[in-house]
């Protein structure tokens, strides 16, 4: 490649070198990567990016799609192909998907970062010594210093990879805490322990009746 690569090639060819690029890379592709690689002004590799994000939208025929996550693009399996697909390249040995205690435990570090095992443990109710040594094995949250009380316990937050995992852009496209349903027969446990740590300050309308 040469440093006047702009003069040589065409949207359409960019767009499809850009497609091969997204097919064998193994993490986002972020524009300003190949446009200070191959000498491109970043607006013409950021348009063929979103073409090819448009035109895998469009197609019924195809199982893959462009998807725009963590500041750039990556090439992925449509969600409803996640099943079969999970299926057929499920092998021995294979990284396992993060089990229930570790999603709800990802969950309360998401949304209340940053935040100390002893209070995700408040709204769990469970120890999750465990559970955080894996989310930090898997890279999926980070140290993120330690708060100033007594003992200064480790502070927790999400990392990059926590957002490629679950196909986000940003933890601004984290669904609202209240269109997260809990079961009926849990609410008032869950709700003071989300109390305890800030996560929710609102009464339960049962509550309310009671009143």
């Amino acid at each position: 490649m040469t440093d006047n690569m702009e003069s040589q090639i065409s949207l359409e060819d960019l767009t499809a070198l850009m497609e091969a690029y997204l097919f064998v890379a193994l993490e986002p592709i972020r524009p300003i990567e190949p446009a200070k690689i191959l000498g491109l002004p970043l607006e013409l590799v950021e348009e063929s990016l979103e073409n090819l994000r448009r035109t895998y939208a469009m197609r019924d025929d195809s199982g893959i799609q462009v998807l725009k996550i963590v500041g750039g693009y990556q090439m992925s399996t449509r969600p409803d192909m996640a099943e079969p697909i999970a299926r057929l390249i499920a092998a021995p040995g294979g990284k396992s998907r993060l089990s229930k205690p570790a999603l709800e435990t990802l969950a309360v570090i998401a949304y209340q970062q940053p935040v100390t095992v002893a209070e995700v443990e408040a709204v769990r109710g469970v120890s999750v010594d465990g559970v955080v040594k894996t989310l930090l094995e898997r890279k999926l949250i980070k140290e993120e210093g330690r708060k100033q009380v007594a003992g200064r316990p480790i502070l927790y937050g999400t990392t990059p990879d926590f957002l490629h995992y679950f196909g986000l852009n940003s933890l601004e496209d984290l669904p609202p805490l209240e269109d997260i349903v809990i079961p009926s027969d849990d609410k008032h446990a869950e709700h003071e322990a989300l109390q305890a740590v800030g996560l929710e300050d609102v009464e339960l309308e049962d509550d309310k009746v009671a009143d």
